[in-house]
């Protein structure tokens, strides 16, 4: 799983690429953490990349999620492909996140 982070005034586009499943999550985890510490402009994610996400990589978007409601941020989710949609709204996801 690679993570492409870019951060322009107050909006950071994370692009994520590959499966995040559960090995590859511990990873994404700490490279999303300064995101987590400094949450409070737009956090973009960027999923068109992504193939797969697991229960491990569902908890960290709702940690993310979490971080930026209580900072004043926001998450967005982009481009996220017809199979991570049906887990999204079998988790009730889309109801947590904006989707575009």
């Amino acid at each position: 799983m690679e993570v492409i982070i870019n951060k322009e005034s107050n909006v950071s586009t994370v692009r994520l690429i590959g499966r995040l499943d559960t090995p590859a999550s511990q990873d994404v985890a700490q490279e999303l953490e300064p995101l987590m510490a400094d949450a409070s402009g737009t956090i973009v994610l960027d999923c068109s990349e992504m193939g797969y996400i697991s229960s491990s990589g569902l908890r960290i978007f709702l940690s993310l999620r979490k971080a930026a409601a209580s900072r004043g941020g926001k998450v967005i989710v982009r481009n996220i492909s017809d199979d991570i949609r049906q887990v999204f709204m079998m988790t009730g996801f889309l109801n947590l996140f904006e989707i575009e």
